[in-house]
């Protein structure tokens, strides 16, 4: 299982050692380290060792050690209450464009991420529909 990296990507040259970051965690596929910008302190970010910019293009074997490796970090924290979040693409708000997750402890209220969530009615009928239509 051979890591794909490119040159311009600074998730992939922070993997290489080309720019400096506080390593976490480092197995084959996995590369964690402290997030510059922290939304709270301890906010990680979880990198696959393979340049991919939005997940459903991540080969599954660099996917799988991902959640493990949050956990990890989530544990290691020692916090009760933590976001997972993973972003794809610019519209939902992905900065770097290469697969991550970020580790982010929510100590309060007001600290940590901060959501909010345009819930919107569903219709069943409809849900009924899309599902069929997903073909999984």
């Amino acid at each position: 299982m051979a890591s794909k990296l490119i040159a311009e990507c600074v998730f992939c040259r922070i993997i290489r050692g080309e720019i400096p970051s506080v390593k976490l965690l480092e197995t084959a596929t996995t590369f964690a380290f402290l997030d510059i910008g922290p939304l709270s302190e301890g906010h990680a970010l979880v990198v696959p060792k393979f340049h991919a910019e939005k997940m459903h293009q991540l080969p599954d074997e660099f996917l799988a050690d991902s959640m493990p490796v949050a956990k990890k970090i989530a544990t290691a924290l020692g916090v009760d209450n933590y976001n997972i979040l993973q972003n794809n693409g610019r519209l939902a708000h992905q900065e770097v464009p290469h697969v991550h997750f970020h580790v982010i402890p929510k100590p309060s209220a007001d600290n940590g991420l901060i959501i909010e969530w345009p819930a919107q009615e569903a219709n069943v009928e409809q849900l009924k529909e899309l599902a069929k239509s997903m073909k999984l």
